[in-house]
């Protein structure tokens, strides 16, 4: 029996956690009924020969003293749905999901048990947005609640708006295991996907069969998911989904989704036009209108940012003009704050030109700014750097942290922090947090735009790192716009410095996108990219 719980004041959630308990061996399942907080309880792990956890956010508890054994994982795999081509069962009439580690053999020698909840509620921060009968694509890391938005969007569109809608649910995240499909997706009607790589065809048949007005996907991750959803937005059905990557510019860099934003294909200008636009002649355009009229930005639980028009974002992206989102973040009292975020300089991390520039001021008391001068000392490595982000993404701040490898904590309270950071648009109005800061002496960074390259070279200042380490990617990523540039000048060939696996696929990404052939030659630690151009080019 679900037991409703009130979160917030306006959200109710709902997680049939017996259910899932009673799936778990009886020691486990002991274990867990004697915690404190299960209502937090993000997932059960049991690997075979370890210890079984139960994972909180921000923390992990042993359940057992002895190892996991294959009685225990066989138990439990006895006790929920079958597993699919994907590895993952669920138990029916319930939103849980269990994925299975198998060994060499196909036997299981692991499981994830994630508890699955439906908190409704969820869409109010972007109901207008829903209403309008557009398509929307939702972006954001894992965790963040893709999935709890979108099975909300389908209940309220079949309920409150009375419309036809389909769910496409390939892992049964949305709707649940079994044949019956948790009461969370309202009068929605479900299609299960027999096998993850058939998914593209479901939608398809969805909609020749069953003349839906909205259909609801999770996770459009391959090419043919991608010219699906285009097929239904062509025939005019609002498309709600989900989608790979944490933004917008994250979408344009990748080649198997950009065409839900509208593709990007290089385009040769004459000499003249070249010229009148004050660009190069070889330049970027969008190829086509998107899939999706909107894009949302899930940044957290109770804060989105909004692209209302795609296509002219894209556009202005591609043209290197900045770009602002319309930010909008759930108060403690259940109000939606919508504010405009000050315009950023996106075009950069498309183009691959940032980290050529100075990106940061230092804001002192009773002092004129100084470019890159850190008032504090050269932060130690391992040491802890209390950040304070006023006005900037927590999220971009938290991804230039991972991708330096330095030690950033963000703090909620400018009394907390050893440094603030903002944006010159909210520098200049000198808000109360700022002001305060700089009574108590805390020094501020002033970035010039709201990106993860801007704050990647701040925390550089700040931990005074070396310019390789800095920001290796854009270096190379620099490399390549160079030799590209070269080749398409001289159609003479040219190798790139040696690179790890990871940045070489992005080289040959980033050939592949002006038309040129690229191949990886040499051996670990010295294999590098080779770009030139094609016998038919």
């Amino acid at each position: 029996m679900e037991k409703p719980l009130v979160v917030e004041g306006d959200r109710l959630i709902t997680d049939d956690l017996e259910a899932l308990v009673d799936a778990l061996p009886p020691r486990i399942r002991t274990a867990l009924e004697n915690l404190d907080n299960r209502s937090e309880l993000l997932e059960v792990v049991m690997d075979l020969g370890r210890r079984a956890e139960a994972r909180f956010p921000g923390r992990e508890v042993f359940l057992t003293e002895d190892d996991v054994s294959k009685e225990d994982i066989q138990f439990v795999v006895s006790h929920v749905g079958e597993f699919g081509g994907d590895n993952r069962a669920g138990i029916e009439r319930t939103l849980h999901r269990i994925s299975a580690i198998r060994n060499r053999s196909g036997e299981i020698v692991g499981l994830t048990s994630r508890i699955g909840r439906a908190v409704y509620g969820t869409i109010a921060i972007i109901r207008d947005l829903v209403e309008t009968g557009e398509s929307i694509l939702l972006l954001g890391r894992p965790g963040v609640g893709k999935t709890t938005m979108l099975r909300e969007v389908a209940r309220v569109l079949a309920d409150d708006f009375k419309k036809r809608v389909i769910i496409v649910d390939t892992s049964n995240e949305i709707a649940g295991d079994g044949d019956i499909p948790h009461p969370a997706i309202g009068r929605s009607r479900r299609m299960q996907v027999p096998s993850p790589d058939l998914q593209h065809a479901v939608m398809i048949e969805a909609v020749e069969n069953h003349m839906p007005e909205v259909i609801v996907i999770d996770e459009i991750g391959t090419e043919l998911e991608a010219a699906a959803a285009r097929t239904i937005a062509e025939r005019g059905v609002q498309l709600v989904a989900t989608a790979h990557g944490n933004t917008l510019e994250n979408l344009m860099m990748n080649p198997t989704l950009s065409d839900l934003v509208g593709g990007i294909q290089t385009v040769t200008l004459s000499d003249e036009e070249a010229r009148r636009r004050g660009t190069q002649k070889s330049i970027l355009e969008r190829k086509a209108p998107p899939t999706f009229d909107i894009l949302v930005e899930i940044q957290d639980w109770n804060r989105v940012a909004v692209h209302r028009n795609v296509a002219d974002t894209v556009d202005a992206i591609l043209r290197g003009d900045p770009v602002g989102a319309e930010v909008r973040e759930r108060m403690p009292d259940g109000e939606v704050e919508i504010r405009a975020e000050p315009a950023r300089e996106q075009a950069e991390i498309v183009r691959g030109r940032a980290a050529r520039r100075g990106a940061t001021t230092l804001r002192q008391p009773g002092r004129r700014a100084a470019a890159r001068t850190p008032a504090l000392p050269a932060a130690q490595p391992g040491k802890l750097t209390k950040v304070y982000p006023f006005g900037i993404s927590r999220n971009r701040l938290e991804q230039a942290s991972r991708e330096l490898n330095v030690p950033v904590e963000i703090v909620k309270d400018v009394r907390d922090a050893d440094i603030v950071m903002t944006v010159k648009s909210y520098y200049r109005k000198r808000p109360q947090a700022l002001r305060q800061a700089e009574v108590e002496g805390v020094p501020v960074y002033v970035l010039k735009s709201n990106t993860v390259v801007q704050m990647e070279n701040s925390l550089s200042g700040i931990y005074h790192l070396p310019e390789e380490q800095a920001n290796p990617v854009m270096a190379a990523m620099q490399e390549t716009e160079d030799a590209i540039g070269q080749v398409m000048d001289t159609d003479r060939p040219v190798e790139l410095s040696p690179q790890s696996s990871y940045i070489r696929r992005l080289q040959h990404q980033l050939a592949d996108r002006y038309n040129l052939e690229s191949q990886s030659t040499g051996r670990e630690p010295f294999r590098r990219v080779r770009i030139f151009r094609g016998r038919g080019a």
